[in-house]
Order: structure tokens, then sequence, then C-alpha cells
């Protein structure tokens, strides 16, 4: 596949941003449950992380830590915003990520 047709797909896909992220969420529920043993992890620790730093060590442990192949599963960078959400609204990670205001 050249890039000019990986870029056609994307544009062609006219889904908003939010509906894209919604149907990541409901197929991997695993992306949620680890991020949010990471985040827990990290707030035991007394440590202030952000989303991004648990994200990429996510996507760490997915590369080296398992057997799968690395195109069986990609983590879209321009989800881990909306997940910093969804796990501030545990009771106990409440606070613990900065949020900006979404631009999608």
């Amino acid at each position: 596949m050249t890039g000019g047709e990986q870029l056609d797909f994307q544009f062609r896909d006219r889904r908003s941003h939010d509906e894209r992220f919604a149907e990541f969420h409901r197929n991997n529920p695993q992306v949620f449950a680890e991020l949010r043993r990471l985040a827990r992890e990290a707030r035991q620790t007394g440590r202030r992380v952000g989303i991004r730093c648990l994200w990429e060590v996510m996507r760490w442990n997915l590369a080296v830590r398992t057997d799968r192949p690395a195109h069986d599963f990609k983590l879209n960078d321009h989800y881990h915003s909306r997940y910093a959400r969804l796990l501030n609204e545990e009771p106990d990670l409440r606070g613990m990520f900065e949020l900006r205001e979404l631009r999608s």
C-alpha cells in the first residue's frame, strides 16, 4: 500500500473522531484495563505521570512482552486523551490527569 492509498482511506472514513474512538474502545477493552492498571500502579508510588507516559509504557509492553506480531495491534496516538478522560471517571483515579479542551 502506498501512502496515497492510506490517506485516501482516512478521508473516506467520515465518522467523527469520537465515533472512531468509541468503536476502538468497544472492540479493545484490554487497552482501558491495562491503562487503568498502570495508572493505579503509578498512583500507589505517589508519582504523577501523564497519560502519554502510560500510553508509551503500554505500547512498549505490547511490543516486547507479548508474542503478538507488531502489525496485529496498533495504538492510535489520537486516542490517549479520550482514555485520560475515562480514567478520570474512576473514583480512585479522579483528578490524576490534567485535561485540556478537546479540539475535535
